[in-house]
């Protein structure tokens, strides 16, 4: 009897939501890691994000939270602002070297990682993993115009899933949104 298949995610936080926001959907956090379950063994799924420190109220902390103590593990960074040539304030918040990171020290457990992303940035990483035997699918969008993932990761990866095909089992319709309660109320947020 074949052992269950050991897959570790990795969610571009940004990517992600830009993706679902494009084919009109939001992501129902607690049904994608069902999904993610029912294809193996799931040692761990991480969702990266960036903080904005400045704000006084970062919409992506709640589900940053939620996300932490729901069977992920959120990987955060402060962004860093700066003032560009235009003289206009920009912030960076790049995670691709930490999301690169701990997938290639995670390579030597697991026989699948499936990234959520389709910056093509990733398409090194995805021939690094692969060197090392592991399978790497890439979860994005083809759906829409332009399409989502860069075709030099999608050529790259194993296998590919198109995000809109997910929907039926992981999304919600943006208008099903919990409303937004007033800051200092106490309440759990469902993501």
């Amino acid at each position: 009897m074949n052992a269950p298949t050991k897959i570790a995610v990795f969610i571009d936080g940004a990517n992600l939501h830009g993706t679902a926001r494009a084919l009109g959907f939001d992501i129902d956090y607690k049904k994608l890691l069902k999904e993610l379950q029912s294809r193996g063994n799931l040692l761990r799924a991480f969702y990266y994000t960036a903080i904005f420190e400045d704000q006084e109220y970062s919409s992506v902390r709640p589900l940053v939270d939620w996300l932490d103590y729901n069977g992920y593990t959120a990987v955060t960074k402060t962004s860093k602002e700066f003032v560009g040539a235009d003289g206009r304030r920009k912030f960076k918040a790049d995670m691709d070297v930490e999301l690169a990171v701990d997938a290639m020290a995670i390579a030597p457990f697991v026989d699948e990682i499936m990234l959520f992303s389709g910056d093509g940035n990733f398409r090194s990483l995805v021939a690094a993993l692969q060197r090392r035997g592991v399978r790497v699918t890439v979860v994005s969008t083809i759906t829409c115009q332009p399409p989502m993932v860069a075709d030099e990761l999608r050529r790259q990866a194993d296998g590919f899933i198109d995000l809109e095909d997910l929907r039926a089992r992981i999304g919600r319709d943006p208008a099903d949104r919990p409303a937004p309660r007033p800051r200092g109320q106490p309440g759990a947020a469902c993501f």
